[in-house]
């Protein structure tokens, strides 16, 4: 089996988020990037753990960015996988990404597309969809368990108020999430190794980009807390129908 692992670069979940150009881009001053948790800790440990039960034969990371993104891909190596290959494109828009990695996996005859739920900039758990749609093959979201036998999975999913078991057959593409894996810390031998591992960069294949994003907004303010005696409760339930009109 041959798989295919996404990997975004997303900002550090401790960066102050900010935007310029009249909130139409992201500024990235000062902002540090790292491998998206979700592809890093789960989906990529996931197919880390199927090639060392000798499920799988190869693991390759694909990523769509520029060249900024080399470091973040070279990080992912330090945790592990065979290669790399990276898509020499800035368009953000999910189906222009989407399209990009389908027409990797369908080239490069990858088995198994497995995804992050979500990136952490964007939250869109658009692109595991999108693929499968692109290759016309089964998609399986919020994965938290995934099984191989020959060439059918058994993957367990969340759903809502519980789980659900799905067995499917190769080829197909999942999106993980916490509880497919156990999270790895890279160690000295895969930093060394990282810098020597092959990444090829490929220019896109055309894709029409269906999305723009015309501005971006920062939550509001929060506003000051009341604190209110415990033994007044008629004054607590005032302000949540007056003020808060929660009630």
């Amino acid at each position: 089996m041959k798989i295919l692992v996404c990997v975004s670069k997303t900002p550090d979940t401790t960066a102050k988020i900010a935007f310029k150009d009249n909130n139409t881009k992201f500024d990235e001053a000062g902002v540090q990037y790292i491998v998206n948790p979700y592809d890093e800790w789960y989906s990529l440990v996931k197919a880390l753990e199927l090639k060392e039960s000798g499920v799988a034969t190869q693991v390759t990371l694909v990523n769509v960015g520029t060249a900024d993104a080399d470091p973040i891909i070279r990080k992912a190596f330090a945790i592990g996988g065979d290669d790399g290959i990276r898509v020499n494109s800035d368009n953000s828009d999910s189906f222009f990404i989407a399209s990009q990695i389908a027409n990797v996996a369908k080239n490069g005859g990858y088995d198994l597309v497995l995804t992050g739920k979500e990136t952490i900039d964007f939250n869109g758990s658009s692109i595991g969809g999108m693929v499968a749609e692109l290759l016309d093959v089964p998609y399986i979201s919020l994965a938290t368990d995934v099984k191989f036998n020959g060439n059918t999975a058994t993957v367990k999913r969340e759903i809502e108020g519980g789980d659900e078991t799905n067995e499917v057959s190769l080829p197909l593409v999942i999106s993980c999430q916490k509880g497919v894996a156990e999270q790895r810390i890279p160690n000295m031998k895969g930093i060394m190794a990282s810098r020597t591992k092959p990444l090829a960069v490929q220019e896109p294949v055309a894709a029409e980009a269906l999305t723009t994003i015309s501005s971006f907004e920062t939550p509001p303010p929060k506003a000051g807390v009341k604190l209110i005696p415990a033994d007044n409760v008629e004054e607590l339930v005032r302000l949540l129908h007056e003020e808060a009109k929660v009630i």
